[in-house]
């Protein structure tokens, strides 16, 4: 592990990208995606000073942005672009659909949303946008470009070669917002997530730092997660940009097929993506498009055994981490030597741990974190403008966790999801591991519903087609565990997943309340 200095975070992102380029080099290749056009550090520099102006004269200072983009080099321009101007991009999911985009708009008080008539086409989300669009401006990217004219090309050319000075102007200073994220709702309504550019820039270099020789200078990351993801946002675009290594940005995680292909092309060594996708990728492979990724880093849920088992074939060794949107949001992640399933590795440097008990809870306890990578605060959806910040610097993520001697973290279950079931409190993710390790290849989740017996009741959501209660109740047997942490029904259904890939548990528990009486 290298040594981490927090003082080398108190930056801005633009002037992180500043101390890359002059680091590694312009001509080096920053980015790349589906188009195959790399952009190297010095034009994603003069880039972001030429759109950036563009959109600067348009948005007031310290504005927060709506920005609809998909991961194509666009959004990284446009998100160092605003920050040179010291505009404050809010990345929009665009797979959230309409009452929740909305939602995020309000909460930010977003006036002014930046996208891309060739994206709202492709992706055909006409109607979505005409519905944002009442009482906001809609600034396209091709009109901006359009707009562009050899004038600006030349100042854009002469201010990168002076851009810490112009930068300086617009008095961003490393405690400001630098983007505003919104939770994915995986278990109740989104929140609007402030993180500083400090946040940002510290949680690239604790990763770096963290990794210490496992990330080489010519390392090329593939991300397939959207930016308006956290875990695509950090891990994905600002690690390997803000610290010299190359990333290639790909629309979506969905194209099982077509990603392998591109992985090969590229020659990526570094993945990103959640252990659903990572299934999709590793069995629509041909034989060698895989070879070059050494190391996957996996998140947002819990690696499975099957899916460690089909990378390997490829030669390539998953690295599961755990983060949180508060946190910028890496955490933890395993390292090579440090990789043992079941955990998620050792926590980031710079980040100081709590344990608080929990009741009926007997190993671990409720997991709170302070460090230079946790929020400037949350919008406060009551006081227009406001910030919420964490109580004295830590964040409670909600889960229960424990920390072993060797200090690698374990993810026991989230608060929420624990079933008080006769008097016991029971962890609804040790019920999934106990069905994973039964039905190895399928996917489950479950849930917990009001039970006026009981207190609670456990039902099981699985992909599995044949799923049977009675084999599922012998394997908990033979296992050790008891009766009471088996599943009281089975719902064979396709599993709820949102747009970052994680498991739609608000989802989940409706799907099952919905069909709770036929089951």
């Amino acid at each position: 592990m290298a040594e981490f200095d927090v003082a080398s975070t108190r930056k801005s992102l633009f002037s992180a990208l500043l101390d890359a380029r002059d680091r590694f080099g312009g001509d080096k290749v920053a980015l790349e995606d589906l188009e195959r056009q790399p952009i190297t550090f010095g034009r994603l520099v003069l880039g972001s000073l030429l759109l950036g102006r563009k959109l600067a004269n348009r948005i007031a200072p310290g504005e927060i942005v709506g920005v609809l983009l998909p991961n194509v080099q666009a959004i990284a321009v446009t998100l160092f672009g605003l920050n040179a101007f010291g505009r404050v991009p809010a990345f929009l999911n665009f797979t959230a659909g309409i009452k929740n985009l909305k939602a995020a708009c309000e909460i930010g008080q977003i006036r002014t949303i930046v996208t891309s008539r060739r994206f709202i086409e492709q992706s055909k989300l006409d109607d979505v946008l005409a519905d944002l669009s009442e009482g906001r401006e809609i600034l396209y990217l091709e009109d901006a470009r359009a707009g562009i004219t050899s004038f600006d090309k030349v100042r854009a050319l002469f201010e990168s070669w002076w851009a810490r000075r112009i930068h300086r102007r617009a008095g961003i200073g490393p405690d400001d917002a630098a983007v505003v994220l919104f939770t994915s709702g995986s278990e109740g309504k989104p929140k609007g997530v402030v993180l500083s550019n400090a946040n940002l820039v510290a949680n690239a270099y604790q990763v770096k730092a963290h990794a210490g020789g496992v990330l080489k200078d010519d390392d090329v990351f593939f991300n397939p997660l959207p930016v308006f993801h956290s875990f695509g946002l950090t891990a994905g675009l600002l690690t390997p940009v803000l610290n010299g290594m190359k990333s290639v940005l790909y629309p979506s995680p969905l194209h099982y097929r077509q990603i392998p292909k591109l992985v090969a092309g590229t020659r990526a060594t570094i993945m990103l993506a959640t252990d659903t996708f990572l299934q999709g990728y590793a069995r629509a492979a041909g034989e060698n498009d895989l070879s070059s990724v050494r190391y996957v880093i996996a998140g947002a849920e819990r690696v499975k055994e099957e899916t460690r088992a089909l990378w390997s074939r490829h030669g390539t060794v998953i690295l599961e981490g755990y983060g949180a949107t508060e946190c910028s949001p890496v955490i933890a992640v395993s390292l090579p030597d440090r990789n043992r399933p079941g955990t998620v590795g050792p926590l980031l440097p710079g980040i100081e741990p709590r344990l608080d008990p929990v009741e009926g809870v007997h190993e671990g306890g409720r997991f709170f974190v302070r460090g230079p990578n946790v929020m400037k605060g949350y919008l406060d959806p009551d006081r227009p403008g406001a910030i919420l910040p964490p109580a004295d610097g830590w964040h409670d993520t909600g889960d229960i966790v424990s920390i072993d001697a060797a200090g690698l973290v374990s993810i026991l279950g989230r608060a929420k999801r624990f079933a008080k079931i006769g008097g016991e409190m029971v962890s609804l993710a040790a019920i999934e591991t106990v069905a994973q390790s039964l039905w190895p290849t399928f996917n489950h989740v479950v849930v917990a519903l009001p039970d006026p017996r009981k207190g609670e009741q456990v039902i099981l959501i699985t992909d599995k087609p044949d799923a049977d209660r009675d084999e599922l109740l012998r394997h908990a047997r033979d296992q050790g565990f008891p009766e009471l942490w088996v599943p009281k029904a089975i719902l064979v259904s396709a599993i709820p997943v949102l747009g970052s890939g994680k498991t739609d548990y608000a989802g989940a528990v409706e799907m099952a309340r919905r069909l709770q009486p036929m089951l």
